[in-house]
């Protein structure tokens, strides 16, 4: 009796990370790291968006160019092996959204259609989603991870009453079901707070004032000698 094929093992995720990085501090790396411990993930793919959609939408471009962006990006993730960095959205001549972003990595000759990707978003960024282009869509791409402050978990109660829906339908208990299959789950993580935001440090910079302890030295050896954010 000839016994049934065993479908093989998915790939471990993948994390996805995208975001206009304007600049990249540090509370975007311990997001980044505490990600992989805590969801079981591979490796973290940074994407820093080329032309950020909704930025432009809100009439508020990012303060450096994209070529900036992604060479701090590469300089602030520079030692970290399960870091990665990925230039398209740079390199592309359009607007970058998430849901074209995925649907890119998702070719054949990128990661196809059944490595584990996983969406890594804050949970003030989650609670926008319903406002992202193709929202919905992104569930058919990638599972969504987000991050919380410890002790204070998701409350599908606060959520918009579509985002609330899809929410209860799809989260996740256990990291473990990000491996099971390619997309469509939701899970989420406590993270250390870090009272940093790059509003925050470019208002420093603009002031010449020390944003050490904020930056990863490497970026801040690269904004000095670049006279970024300096209103001088």
């Amino acid at each position: 009796m000839k016994m049934p094929e065993r479908t093989p093992p998915l790939a471990a995720p993948l994390g996805i990370f995208g975001g206009t990085f304007d600049p990249v501090h540090l509370g975007h790396l311990r997001l980044a790291e505490e990600a992989a411990d805590s969801l079981g993930l591979a490796r973290i793919r940074w994407i820093p968006a080329g032309q950020p959609a909704h930025r432009a939408l809100e009439n508020k471009p990012p303060q450096v160019t994209a070529a900036h962006r992604l060479a701090m990006v590469r300089l602030a993730i520079a030692g970290n092996a399960r870091f990665e960095l990925d230039p398209a959205e740079v390199e592309a001549d359009r607007p970058s959204y998430t849901v074209t972003t995925l649907e890119r990595l998702r070719q054949a000759d990128a990661y196809g259609a059944e490595q584990p990707l996983v969406l890594l978003v804050g949970a003030d960024a989650f609670a926008g989603l319903p406002d992202w282009h193709r929202w919905e869509e992104l569930f058919e791409l990638a599972h969504i991870a987000v991050a919380h402050r410890p002790g204070f978990p998701i409350d599908a109660d606060s959520l918009p009453p579509l985002l609330a829906d899809c929410y209860r339908q799809r989260h996740r208990a256990s990291p473990a079901a990000l491996g099971e299959s390619p997309a469509g789950g939701i899970v989420t993580f406590a993270m250390t707070q870090l009272a940093v935001s790059a509003t925050q440090i470019r208002t420093l910079l603009a002031n010449g004032r020390s944003p050490r302890y904020l930056l990863p030295d490497a970026v801040i050896a690269y904004i000095q000698s670049t006279l970024l954010y300096s209103s001088r």
